[in-house]
């Protein structure tokens, strides 16, 4: 599926979605949220996220992070990401069981990380991605003002990037992309509402 079609589809769906819920009447005040998700630091990303309600059942949610950081041996994990989501809630926005359809859109200059492969150990990797998918996710109210909220999503990314000689000047090997099909979103997320 193209990029193109699979934004067409995520289109529709939010469109069908929006028009099975009415939007919130002026009288009503929509509910705001504003979040960091926990996952995301721990990959030393800084992020930030907003939620806001449009409806009596759904709610825009737009999140981001980005990373300027280079650690000790030229490690890299610089890169940046937003995901904006529509949400559907089962009872009521911000309270409970929500799936979601999310687009993401990111640019990165990572290597060096012996975490993940041997390749990326000894290779830089620069491009861009982007994409779509399918999330489920459950938040919790723990005051008047905070909630937590755990979340999962599935899709697509299509990964556009030139591969370098580890390092801040490696000689570029090949320009390349890939298609990944699998998790494209895990939050646990701690939230401020603003009522």
């Amino acid at each position: 599926m193209t990029a193109k079609r699979l934004l067409t589809v995520l289109l529709l769906l939010v469109s069908l979605s929006i028009y099975a819920d009415p939007p919130l009447s002026p009288v009503t005040t929509p509910n705001w949220g504003i979040k960091t998700n926990a996952l995301y630091w721990a990959t030393a990303t800084p992020n930030l996220g907003v939620e806001i309600g449009i409806g009596k059942k759904s709610t825009l949610d737009i999140s981001g992070g980005y990373n300027p950081f280079t650690f000790k041996d030229d490690k890299k994990w610089k890169h940046w990401l937003v995901q904006p989501e529509y949400r559907w809630w089962f009872c009521e926005k911000f309270n409970g069981h929500f799936v979601g359809v999310h687009a993401h859109y990111g640019e990165y200059n990572v290597g060096g990380l012996t975490m993940f492969s041997e390749n990326m150990e000894n290779n830089r990797y620069q491009g861009r991605l982007y994409g779509g998918g399918l999330s489920y996710g459950y938040q919790w109210i723990l005051g008047d003002r905070w909630n937590l909220q755990a979340e999962i999503g599935v899709g697509y990314a299509y990964l556009d990037y030139d591969k370098f000689e580890c390092g801040d000047c490696g000689k570029k090997l090949k320009e390349d992309n890939r298609h990944y099909f699998g998790v494209t979103k895990t939050a646990v997320s701690l939230i401020y509402i603003i009522k």
